[in-house]
């Protein structure tokens, strides 16, 4: 008789173990309940949204380092894109070029990627909580 190597014996449990788990599913239907309150708190976090209120908005940095450089970098991606809003923006002693105004982390991840190829060292700086 040949013996089952222990590669077999934890397949053999895994395969068990699975039409087990398929033999206790429940088939029928879930009924959710929603509180009255739900639909108020989505729309008074819509509004806060809206008016700034629920903390600053993500920006994508392009540029850290003098104004002429800084100047230059603003017209080159107003150029190329048209999609987000572009500013420059003064911190002793410096300038920084940012450019968007995100809702989430998502919405500014997702524009990165895209501004990547053109702007290798763009990067989301964290956003201020004020």
């Amino acid at each position: 008789m040949k013996k089952l190597t222990l590669k077999h014996c934890i397949l053999f449990s895994i395969f068990a173990l699975g039409l087990q788990i398929n033999t206790f599913a429940q088939s029928g239907q879930t009924n959710i309940e929603q509180s009255d309150l739900l639909p108020k708190l989505l729309d008074l976090k819509t509004e806060m949204t809206k008016d700034g209120k629920l903390g600053e908005r993500y920006k994508i940095q392009l540029y850290y380092g003098d104004n002429n450089t800084a100047s230059e970098t603003l017209k080159d991606f107003r150029a190329k894109y048209d999609t987000w809003p572009s500013q420059v923006i003064y911190e002793t002693p410096n300038y920084k070029v940012w450019i968007g105004n995100f809702r989430n982390r998502l919405e500014a991840d997702r524009a990165l990627m895209k501004i990547k190829a053109d702007y290798p060292a763009a990067f989301i700086p964290k956003p201020r909580r004020g």
